[in-house]
Protein backbone atom coordinates (compact mmCIF):
# COMPACT_ATOMS: atom_id res chain seq x y z
CA UNK A 1 0.00 0.00 0.00
CA UNK A 2 1.24 3.52 -0.73
CA UNK A 3 0.40 7.12 -0.03
CA UNK A 4 -1.75 7.27 -3.16
CA UNK A 5 -4.06 4.60 -1.73
CA UNK A 6 -4.36 6.48 1.54
CA UNK A 7 -5.01 9.76 -0.29
CA UNK A 8 -7.94 8.13 -2.13
CA UNK A 9 -9.42 6.92 1.17
CA UNK A 10 -8.98 10.36 2.78
CA UNK A 11 -10.69 12.01 -0.22
CA UNK A 12 -13.66 9.70 0.34
CA UNK A 13 -13.62 10.44 4.08
CA UNK A 14 -13.73 14.18 3.45
CA UNK A 15 -16.84 13.70 1.30
CA UNK A 16 -18.53 11.49 3.90
CA UNK A 17 -21.99 12.58 5.06
CA UNK A 18 -22.99 9.24 6.60
CA UNK A 19 -24.11 10.68 9.94
CA UNK A 20 -24.70 14.29 8.88
CA UNK A 21 -28.39 14.23 9.95
CA UNK A 22 -27.18 13.64 13.53
CA UNK A 23 -24.57 16.42 13.51
CA UNK A 24 -25.66 19.86 14.75
CA UNK A 25 -23.16 21.73 12.55
CA UNK A 26 -23.06 19.29 9.65
CA UNK A 27 -20.23 17.07 8.47
CA UNK A 28 -16.67 18.39 8.45
CA UNK A 29 -14.28 15.45 8.88
CA UNK A 30 -11.02 16.40 10.58
CA UNK A 31 -8.00 14.09 10.45
CA UNK A 32 -4.30 14.05 9.59
CA UNK A 33 -2.76 10.87 8.16
CA UNK A 34 0.29 9.82 6.14
CA UNK A 35 1.82 6.43 5.44
CA UNK A 36 5.18 7.59 6.83
CA UNK A 37 3.85 8.58 10.27
CA UNK A 38 5.33 6.67 13.21
CA UNK A 39 3.10 8.16 15.92
CA UNK A 40 -0.69 7.97 15.89
CA UNK A 41 -2.88 10.13 18.10
CA UNK A 42 -6.15 8.26 18.57
CA UNK A 43 -8.49 10.84 20.06
CA UNK A 44 -12.22 11.15 20.61
CA UNK A 45 -13.89 13.67 18.26
CA UNK A 46 -13.34 17.30 17.27
CA UNK A 47 -14.66 20.01 19.56
CA UNK A 48 -16.40 23.08 18.22
CA UNK A 49 -13.16 25.07 17.80
CA UNK A 50 -11.63 22.28 15.76
CA UNK A 51 -14.79 22.03 13.69
CA UNK A 52 -14.52 25.73 12.91
CA UNK A 53 -10.81 25.64 12.03
CA UNK A 54 -10.71 22.24 10.33
CA UNK A 55 -7.36 21.66 12.09
CA UNK A 56 -7.10 18.83 14.65
CA UNK A 57 -6.33 19.88 18.23
CA UNK A 58 -6.35 23.61 17.36
CA UNK A 59 -7.56 24.40 20.87
CA UNK A 60 -6.28 24.40 24.47
CA UNK A 61 -6.37 20.58 24.45
CA UNK A 62 -3.88 20.64 21.59
CA UNK A 63 -1.62 23.07 23.44
CA UNK A 64 -1.47 20.70 26.40
CA UNK A 65 -1.05 17.61 24.23
CA UNK A 66 1.92 19.18 22.42
CA UNK A 67 3.40 20.03 25.83
CA UNK A 68 2.89 16.44 27.00
CA UNK A 69 4.63 15.17 23.86
CA UNK A 70 7.46 17.70 24.11
CA UNK A 71 7.09 18.88 20.51
CA UNK A 72 6.40 22.17 18.79
CA UNK A 73 3.49 23.22 16.60
CA UNK A 74 5.22 22.54 13.27
CA UNK A 75 6.29 19.04 14.28
CA UNK A 76 2.81 18.24 15.55
CA UNK A 77 1.24 19.19 12.22
CA UNK A 78 3.80 17.36 10.09
CA UNK A 79 1.65 14.49 8.88
CA UNK A 80 4.68 12.45 7.84
CA UNK A 81 5.59 12.29 11.55
CA UNK A 82 2.33 12.52 13.48
CA UNK A 83 -0.99 11.04 12.39
CA UNK A 84 -4.19 12.24 14.07
CA UNK A 85 -7.17 9.92 13.72
CA UNK A 86 -10.06 10.60 16.10
CA UNK A 87 -12.71 7.97 16.76
CA UNK A 88 -15.25 10.35 15.25
CA UNK A 89 -14.14 12.72 12.50
CA UNK A 90 -16.87 15.34 12.99
CA UNK A 91 -18.05 17.50 15.88
CA UNK A 92 -20.84 15.48 17.53
CA UNK A 93 -22.52 18.32 19.44
CA UNK A 94 -22.81 19.10 23.13
CA UNK A 95 -24.68 17.26 25.87
CA UNK A 96 -25.35 18.03 29.53
CA UNK A 97 -21.78 17.41 30.68
CA UNK A 98 -19.71 18.43 27.66
CA UNK A 99 -19.34 17.23 24.09
CA UNK A 100 -21.32 14.17 23.06
CA UNK A 101 -19.51 10.87 22.36
CA UNK A 102 -17.99 10.38 18.92
CA UNK A 103 -20.45 9.10 16.35
CA UNK A 104 -19.89 5.32 15.98
CA UNK A 105 -20.28 5.35 12.19
CA UNK A 106 -16.75 6.71 11.63
CA UNK A 107 -14.89 3.90 13.32
CA UNK A 108 -17.13 1.21 11.82
CA UNK A 109 -16.81 2.61 8.30
CA UNK A 110 -13.30 4.02 8.05
CA UNK A 111 -10.93 3.16 10.88
CA UNK A 112 -9.70 -0.31 9.93
CA UNK A 113 -9.33 0.70 6.27
CA UNK A 114 -7.19 3.72 7.13
CA UNK A 115 -5.02 1.92 9.69
CA UNK A 116 -4.39 -0.90 7.20
CA UNK A 117 -2.44 1.49 4.96
CA UNK A 118 -0.38 3.03 7.77
CA UNK A 119 2.23 0.32 8.40
CA UNK A 120 4.86 2.49 10.09
CA UNK A 121 2.95 3.35 13.26
CA UNK A 122 5.08 2.38 16.27
CA UNK A 123 3.33 4.34 19.04
CA UNK A 124 -0.37 5.01 19.51
CA UNK A 125 -1.40 7.68 22.01
CA UNK A 126 -4.79 6.39 23.08
CA UNK A 127 -6.79 9.32 24.40
CA UNK A 128 -10.00 8.73 26.30
CA UNK A 129 -12.38 5.85 26.87
CA UNK A 130 -13.74 5.43 23.32
CA UNK A 131 -10.28 5.20 21.78
CA UNK A 132 -9.18 2.84 24.54
CA UNK A 133 -12.09 0.50 23.85
CA UNK A 134 -11.06 0.31 20.18
CA UNK A 135 -7.28 0.13 20.51
CA UNK A 136 -6.97 -1.58 23.88
CA UNK A 137 -9.55 -4.34 23.89
CA UNK A 138 -7.26 -6.43 26.09
CA UNK A 139 -7.35 -4.03 29.06
CA UNK A 140 -8.02 -5.58 32.45
CA UNK A 141 -8.57 -2.36 34.39
CA UNK A 142 -12.07 -1.06 35.07
CA UNK A 143 -11.77 2.68 34.39
CA UNK A 144 -9.68 5.30 32.63
CA UNK A 145 -7.61 6.16 35.70
CA UNK A 146 -6.58 2.55 36.26
CA UNK A 147 -5.89 1.99 32.57
CA UNK A 148 -3.58 5.02 32.50
CA UNK A 149 -1.99 4.02 35.83
CA UNK A 150 -1.03 0.65 34.27
CA UNK A 151 0.39 2.27 31.12
CA UNK A 152 3.52 0.09 31.25
CA UNK A 153 1.39 -3.01 30.52
CA UNK A 154 0.88 -1.75 26.95
CA UNK A 155 4.44 -0.54 26.34
CA UNK A 156 7.26 -1.45 23.94
CA UNK A 157 6.78 -5.22 24.30
CA UNK A 158 3.55 -4.72 22.32
CA UNK A 159 3.39 -3.81 18.64
CA UNK A 160 2.52 -1.12 18.15
CA UNK A 161 3.13 0.33 21.58
CA UNK A 162 -0.01 1.87 23.04
CA UNK A 163 0.14 4.64 25.63
CA UNK A 164 -3.22 5.40 27.27
CA UNK A 165 -3.73 9.04 28.20
CA UNK A 166 -6.49 11.10 29.80
CA UNK A 167 -7.96 13.74 27.55
CA UNK A 168 -5.73 16.85 27.59
CA UNK A 169 -8.77 19.11 27.94
CA UNK A 170 -8.71 21.79 30.65
CA UNK A 171 -11.80 19.99 31.99
CA UNK A 172 -9.38 17.34 33.27
CA UNK A 173 -7.38 19.73 35.48
CA UNK A 174 -8.94 18.19 38.60
CA UNK A 175 -7.98 14.68 37.43
CA UNK A 176 -4.40 15.82 36.85
CA UNK A 177 -4.20 17.34 40.34
CA UNK A 178 -5.55 14.14 41.89
CA UNK A 179 -3.10 11.97 39.96
CA UNK A 180 0.35 13.61 40.19
CA UNK A 181 2.01 10.30 39.20
CA UNK A 182 0.84 10.98 35.64
CA UNK A 183 3.07 14.05 35.29
CA UNK A 184 5.90 12.39 37.21
CA UNK A 185 5.95 9.01 35.44
CA UNK A 186 4.03 9.01 32.17
CA UNK A 187 5.04 12.38 30.70
CA UNK A 188 8.83 11.76 30.93
CA UNK A 189 8.32 8.41 29.18
CA UNK A 190 6.17 10.06 26.51
CA UNK A 191 8.80 12.75 25.90
CA UNK A 192 11.53 10.14 25.49
CA UNK A 193 9.54 7.85 23.16
CA UNK A 194 8.46 10.74 20.94
CA UNK A 195 12.05 11.99 20.79
CA UNK A 196 13.30 8.51 19.84
CA UNK A 197 10.71 8.00 17.12
CA UNK A 198 11.16 11.41 15.54
CA UNK A 199 14.97 11.46 15.62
Amino acid sequence: MNQGTLDIIVTDVRKCTLCEPELPLGARPVLQVDTQAKILIAGQAPGIRVHESGIPFSDPSGDRLRQWMGIDYDTFYDGTKIAILPMGFCYPGTGKSGDLPPRPECAKTWRAEILAVMPNIELILVIGVYAQKWHMGDVKQKNLTEIVRHWQDYGPKNWPERLPLPHPSPRNNIWLKKNPWFQQEVIPHLHERVKQLLS
